[in-house]
């Protein structure tokens, strides 16, 4: 029972298209970019100016608590309200550049990964260190996720080349999690049953892994090369891209001025080129994401940074011109992004250290 059900219908068939029909007419007739349309800068963080911060996120369904990690070897926790923004505590132990975090589930620790070749676990509370874990190879850690139904298992990906499961309880790595790539392990996403993995690495590849719920075992399924040579630096899943249908759907970053967005088309994680986007990457470890709402109204929207530093969005069931919209600020490329999770406030980090939240109009 170890693969993730999809149901068998062609994709992108309609689910049910009668009541879509009427939750459109409920939300008005309003486009995808006057939906997008944000109000400007709601605030500026510059606690980590002068080094790279290559992973904002905002907590699980919450609309005010930010956390962003820094390659100055820190991680902030930040709260949007009550005005003034502030700075709520700065998490200080690695001794390199934290790579990644995210955040549990129920948002009571976040877990990092660093170039000091350890994870740590935080109490998100009080930002206290619960707990030191080396990599198993002693490598540099590169990227991290939770397991989304299991939270004491969180997968990471390091220097040299190996995806590893590790029981953040017991600070030890899982039997039979661990698997090797045929790069440095960039980007890490599972779907949102937990049962299948995919893995990026900086040679090109994707690989897809079946996930055994009882044991945290991987099984290696599938390969993409998704361009020789050229990093991927960011994966994202999503079962439904709209509420129109089901959609399994996979979005990329690499090192190719475009973003891609894959169909997920078997059980095993099997990816086929739906769209690419164009932006510009070809060197920065880049990040996008899908919007966390499915929107009402036509239209699938998805966010990514880009080194012309700006913030794109793209509607990714647009046949034609399928940018929505693009903000303008930073100074630096831009590396991440994360939305709130009623869409109200949206972060996004630079290579050169700032984080900007970004107010969406009210309609």
């Amino acid at each position: 029972m170890n693969r993730a059900v999809y149901e068998d219908r062609p994709p992108g068939s309609v689910v049910p298209t009668s009541a879509a029909e009427a939750s459109r007419a409920m939300a008005g007739d309003t486009s995808l970019s006057e939906n997008y349309a944000f109000a400007g800068m709601y605030h500026v963080f510059d606690q980590h100016v002068d080094e790279a911060v290559p992973r904002v996120r905002f907590a699980n369904d919450d609309r005010h608590r930010l956390a962003c990690c820094s390659l100055d070897g820190s991680i902030s926790l930040c709260q949007l309200v009550p005005a003034p923004p502030t700075v709520l505590r700065v998490l200080r132990g690695h001794t390199r550049g934290v790579s990644d975090f995210a955040w549990s589930l129920s948002n009571d620790i976040l877990v990092s990964t660093s170039l000091d070749a350890t994870m740590r676990i935080w109490a998100s509370d009080d930002g206290r260190c619960i707990r030191e874990i080396p990599d198993p190879d002693g490598a540099e850690l590169l990227c991290c996720t939770f397991q989304p139904v299991n939270n004491n298992l969180t997968v990471v990906g390091n220097a040299k080349h190996n995806v590893h499961v590790m029981n953040i309880s017991t600070g030890k790595k899982v039997k039979g999690g661990s698997s090797k790539l045929t790069g440095r392990v960039l980007a890490l996403s599972f779907d949102a049953p937990g049962r299948l993995l995919w893995a990026g690495d900086d040679r090109g590849s994707v690989f897809s892994f079946l996930f055994d719920m009882a044991t945290g075992k991987l099984t290696k399924a599938k390969r993409l090369v998704v361009h020789e040579g050229s990093p991927v630096t960011s994966i994202s899943a999503r079962s439904w891209v709209s509420r129109e249908a089901r959609d399994p759907s996979l979005l990329i970053n690499t090192c190719l001025n475009k973003l891609l967005l894959y169909r997920v088309v078997d059980n095993e994680g099997t990816l086929q080129l739906k769209r690419s986007f164009p932006i510009e990457q070809s060197s920065h470890p880049v990040r996008s994401i899908f919007c966390p709402l499915m929107s009402f109204r036509q239209g699938a929207c998805v966010v990514t940074g880009s080194e012309d530093m700006c913030v794109h969005f793209f509607d990714v069931e647009r046949a034609a011109k399928a940018a929505v919209n693009k903000l303008q600020g930073h100074s630096a490329p831009v590396l991440d992004v994360s939305f709130n999770c009623d869409e109200s406030l949206l972060a996004s980090s630079d290579a050169s250290g700032m984080v900007i939240v970004w107010r969406r109009e009210q309609k």
